[in-house]
């Protein structure tokens, strides 16, 4: 069973701590935005992406088991 991450950018303050705990699906650019990498990322990442969707400040990252 895979996963699916959906980003709420209306929610998304930018703060960069799912790009630190999960830099291969999550990525602040120089513009300031967030930008998904990965909407469904290897089982290998499993961890580290419920990390970040759980850090997330304004609760802007869904994880979906797909």
């Amino acid at each position: 069973m895979g996963m699916h991450i959906t980003v709420d950018f209306d929610l998304c303050a930018s703060t960069g701590n799912c790009m630190q705990v999960c830099p291969e699906a999550f990525e602040v650019r120089e513009d300031g935005y967030l930008y998904l990498l990965l909407e469904e990322p290897p089982e290998s990442l499993r961890e580290k992406v419920y990390e970040a969707a759980n850090m997330c400040p304004t609760a802007a990252i869904t994880v979906s088991e797909a």
